[in-house]
């Protein structure tokens, strides 16, 4: 196992954390999309320590891409042998599908 593992973010979960944020400041509750931002993150940084803390994405079966489950966001990454890219932050109910 790596000594180091670097966490990245792709541009798409750059813009879906941009959109949680912009919901809750619409709903008129900005501290929730904070708080919600702020334990995404907290979770994603214990990937370095943990990289297979997640479980493997259902929907592609593959030991490579996983998610974390943080109610009600899931957030989706892939799993490389010295990095992490977090991929998307979506709403738990929502089913990923390939392009």
């Amino acid at each position: 196992m790596p000594k180091h593992i670097v966490i990245s973010l792709a541009e798409s979960a750059v813009q879906d954390l941009e959109a949680i944020r912009e919901y809750y400041d619409e709903q008129d509750v900005p501290e929730v999309g904070d708080r919600f931002i702020r334990e995404i993150f907290s979770s994603v940084e214990e990937l370095a320590a943990h990289p297979d803390r997640g479980r493997i994405v259902p929907e592609f079966n593959s030991p490579q891409l996983r998610e974390l489950i943080l109610p009600p966001f899931r957030v989706v990454y892939r799993r490389y042998k010295e990095k992490i890219s977090v991929v998307r932050v979506w709403r738990s109910e929502r089913l990923m599908r390939l392009p």
